[in-house]
């Protein structure tokens, strides 16, 4: 081989090697987080639904621990989950001890409590006195959990996610604070439906009966008075016997009501039962108010929005009132 050669091989060896080498600080950047996209986890769907609003078109990937239509009040995390939590830039959670099995695997630094600000309410298991009830339900010990009921709550919740993911991504601050703003406005454009909706009913008149203790912040928000008699009635999700079932049906005759709203999981054959026996509406099924979670995509409770306007719907349906839904 001529000394030519030589050098036009070696030449090409060297742009060859160069290649090579780029080609891998490429793939090892790719390996070991090189990818620029911030790593988000949201523990419940209404934390999720708000999350991705303020994200937008960021590129920030979401993993969500809690599935539609699954509790937030029994969280059990997967390998995944706990990868995903070990692995996340900035974990999002609604905080209150609600979801407090994500909070604890997370890094401190890393969870942003959506709680943060807002005035909390004492838990449905503890009475006036601050001694535990006796009815069933989930423990929310003294405080309620159940924030993202009433939209002004939402609304905080949802500019503390925009201020925690501005501090965990600088460079996309703006954007996240751009977001969370469009949606605020879309929450306080609700919020002003909800009252507007419900002003032909006098607040003496606007009674709110349920199975479940998950609408405190709403009831206040909107001079609601919720009868807690029933609460917890339905809650363990079993057939209840023909002692507690005419005990129930005592319960909501005594409230005086046209309507009580129970879980989606009830069994369908219970509530038409009670309904027919007591004289009153139960709401149940595809009619149940959604509470601890949203539903899948495609159902009237998709998102947060899609939810509440679904509840305000039925709630005002059971008041004689027939709601259109807003444009928001």
């Amino acid at each position: 081989m001529t000394r030519h050669h030589l050098r036009t091989a070696s030449v090409i060896g060297l742009v060859a090697a160069a290649g090579l080498a780029l080609t891998g600080c490429s793939q090892g950047e790719q390996a070991d987080g090189g990818d620029q996209s911030v790593h988000i986890v949201a523990s419940t769907t209404q934390v999720a639904d708000f999350t991705r609003n303020v994200v937008g078109d960021t590129g920030a990937e979401i993993t969500q621990i809690v599935q539609p239509n699954q509790s937030a009040h029994d969280i059990e995390l997967t390998a995944a989950d706990s990868a995903a939590i070990e692995g996340a830039d900035a974990v999002i959670v609604n905080g209150v001890d609600l979801d407090h099995i994500v909070s604890d695997a997370a890094a401190s630094d890393k969870v942003i409590d959506t709680s943060t600000g807002i005035t909390l309410q004492a838990g449905e298991e503890e009475d006036e006195a601050g001694e535990a009830s006796e009815g069933e339900g989930h423990d929310h010990g003294a405080e309620d959990p159940h924030i993202w009921t009433a939209p002004e709550n939402a609304r905080q919740m949802v500019q503390n996610i925009a201020d925690g993911l501005a501090r965990t991504d600088p460079d996309h601050a703006d954007a996240y604070q751009d977001n969370a703003q469009a949606y605020e406005a879309r929450l306080d454009a609700l919020d002003q439906w909800i009252t507007t909706s419900f002003e032909p009913v006098a607040p003496d008149d606007r009674k709110f009966v349920s199975t479940h203790d998950a609408f405190g912040y709403f009831v206040k928000a909107y001079d609601i008075t919720q009868d807690d008699s029933v609460l917890g009635s339905l809650d363990d999700h079993a057939e209840p016997s023909e002692a507690e079932l005419q005990q129930l049906v005592a319960k909501i005759e005594a409230t005086g009501v046209k309507a009580v709203f129970a879980e989606a999981s009830v069994d369908p054959k219970v509530a038409d039962r009670i309904a027919q026996e007591s004289g009153v509406r139960l709401y149940s099924g595809d009619d149940a108010l959604y509470g601890d979670s949203l539903g899948t995509e495609g159902s009237d409770g998709a998102t947060y929005i899609d939810a509440t306007v679904h509840n305000v719907t039925l709630i005002g349906q059971s008041w004689g009132l027939d709601l259109t839904a807003p444009e928001l």
